[in-house]
């Protein structure tokens, strides 16, 4: 198969756009319904993402957190690990868990020959701040100093999640660098449409009330839910908004965002950050995709998927397959997927 036509891609996205905005204006918005329904509404496949698949072949693992045991979903890639990808889910660290993306990073590890461990960290507002960084913060460091590579994975790292996963990634690496002196473990970054100013980008905050899976009260809602109690000023620590950290010493990364997702801006600027750190990036943006298209049934997403998975394979030193019709049409690189 070749690329996807720039041109059909665009059109198709927008017109999915549409129903999925159309779907969003029938339900309440999600700050009015308690979390724990919507987190039940999601594992029985009700809401605007496709019904969870639950891989039999996935296999779980607690290892010691710092309040009791953190527990990890392990999908091998169905032959020898060439390495291991350590993955933290999105959902505006209130939503998600670490069994509902089976497919997706089953795919990725077919693709890269890298076995996938997902973290199932604690979640807002039960568990705030700083509960879910601590969590990935204690999966990072068993799996560099206590996890069987034999049983895990390979010696190669990478690290990455969407959107809250994305930001909890960054934070990971730079806990790992600040608290524990770890810096190259992980080869690559995967940072899909994250979150990296708590205090709101100028796209979180301009975007409105347009509900497209987010929108400004809803990214409002989640970091409310997520740093209860804390002001503007206190949002901008490193710790909790890392763009605005020292970002020396972080790996290679790869970061995927659509135009149309009140996200924009943090990744746009993040990755500005991350090259003028003298760092290697690679910038994806995805003409009118929302924020969660990876997650959703739109040919865009098996686009982007395809661009990550090929990155972590250059960037890891894998074994090359054949490759990707997509990047020969210059769809990597920083370029920005136009259609033009």
């Amino acid at each position: 198969m070749g690329a996807p036509d720039p041109h059909r891609l665009v059109a198709e996205t927008r017109a999915f756009n549409s129903e999925l905005e159309r779907a969003l204006a029938t339900v309440p918005p999600v700050y009015e319904i308690p979390p724990e329904e919507t987190r039940r509404a999601r594992r029985q496949g009700r809401g605007i993402y496709p019904a969870p698949v639950f891989l039999h072949d996935a296999r779980t693992l607690e290892v010691p957190g710092p309040a009791g045991p953190v527990r990890l979903r392990i999908l091998s890639p169905g032959r020898d690990a060439v390495g291991t990808f350590l993955h933290i889910h999105g959902g505006g660290w209130t939503l998600g868990d670490n069994d509902l993306q089976d497919p997706r990073l089953s795919r990725l590890a077919r693709d890269t020959g890298l076995t996938v461990v997902s973290v199932g960290y604690r979640l807002a507002p039960e568990h705030p701040y700083p509960a879910g960084p601590d969590d990935c913060e204690a999966a990072a460091l068993w799996l560099l100093r206590d996890g069987d590579r034999a049983q895990v994975g390979g010696e190669r790292l990478a690290i990455g999640g969407d959107s809250a996963g994305a930001h909890l990634s960054v934070v990971t690496l730079l806990r790992l660098r600040d608290r524990h002196g770890i810096t190259g473990a992980f080869a690559a970054a995967v940072l899909q449409y994250g979150c990296f100013d708590l205090s709101l980008t100028p796209s979180q905050r301009l975007w409105g009330e347009r509900n497209l899976v987010l929108s400004t009260p809803i990214t409002r809602w989640f970091t409310d839910q997520f740093l209860p109690g804390r002001q503007v000023e206190q949002r901008r620590h490193p710790d909790i908004s890392p763009l605005y950290a020292d970002l020396s010493g972080m790996p290679p990364a790869v970061f995927t965002i659509g135009t149309q997702d009140p996200l924009l801006d943090d990744t746009l600027f993040m990755e500005a950050r991350w090259r003028a750190a003298g760092l290697a990036s690679e910038l994806h943006v995805w003409p009118e995709a929302p924020h969660g298209f990876i997650m959703l049934p739109m040919t865009v997403a098996d686009a982007a998927m395809t661009a990550e998975h090929d990155y972590l394979r250059r960037m890891l030193g894998l074994e090359q397959r054949q490759a990707s019709h997509l990047h020969e049409r210059g769809w990597r690189r920083g370029d920005v997927a136009s259609g033009q």
